[in-house]
């Protein structure tokens, strides 16, 4: 995910303060990971030094004053273009879990039982993923549709991967 036009994003609706951002950012797709502030105003003096925001006021307040950020017309046009592009499908053609199960077989290691913790560990999360998106609202939901979405594909792989166990093997010694 792109912080900074996340960030961007969300001051098209009008100019905020960095904490404001923040909270907004966190509501809206921060469930798992919510930004730091100190990462909101790094970003926001990355912004501003590329033209993308402006600060739109500043207010003394018992601490440091407080810049509001508004987006640019360059902001605008930025975030148009980023909207634009297509995500990179990440193909996933060398994880790790796939090494660990060849340097298991290289090392007499159990290839099998390290699929079955996988898969438990798999099915554990899914659960929790599922009772979450219950509860959720649409957004949660979507959110964690994608990811069971994902995490049904490797229960696939690591299926085929332990029927497979046996060629696999011998492949990897040769």
């Amino acid at each position: 995910m792109s912080i900074g036009h996340t960030l961007l994003g969300l001051l098209e609706s009008g100019p905020r303060h960095g904490y404001d951002l923040k909270r907004a950012f966190d509501e809206r797709f921060g469930h798992d990971r919510p930004l730091h502030y100190g990462q909101v105003y790094s970003t926001m003096s990355r912004l501003l030094k590329n033209g993308l925001v402006e600060v739109d006021g500043m207010e003394a307040g018992g601490g440091p004053e407080r810049k509001r950020y508004a987006i640019t017309e360059a902001g605008v046009s930025d975030v148009d273009q980023w909207l634009a592009q297509p995500e990179k499908p990440e193909p996933y053609l060398q994880s790790t879990l796939y090494t660990k199960v060849v340097l298991a077989l290289l090392t007499d290691r159990s290839a099998a039982d390290l699929l079955d913790t996988q898969r438990a560990e798999h099915l554990r999360l899914m659960r929790i993923l599922t009772d979450r998106k219950r509860r959720g609202d649409l957004a949660d939901q979507l959110i964690c549709d994608h990811a069971l979405f994902h995490l049904e594909a490797d229960l696939r792989w690591l299926e085929l991967t332990a029927a497979r166990l046996t060629q696999l093997s011998t492949e990897v010694r040769a």
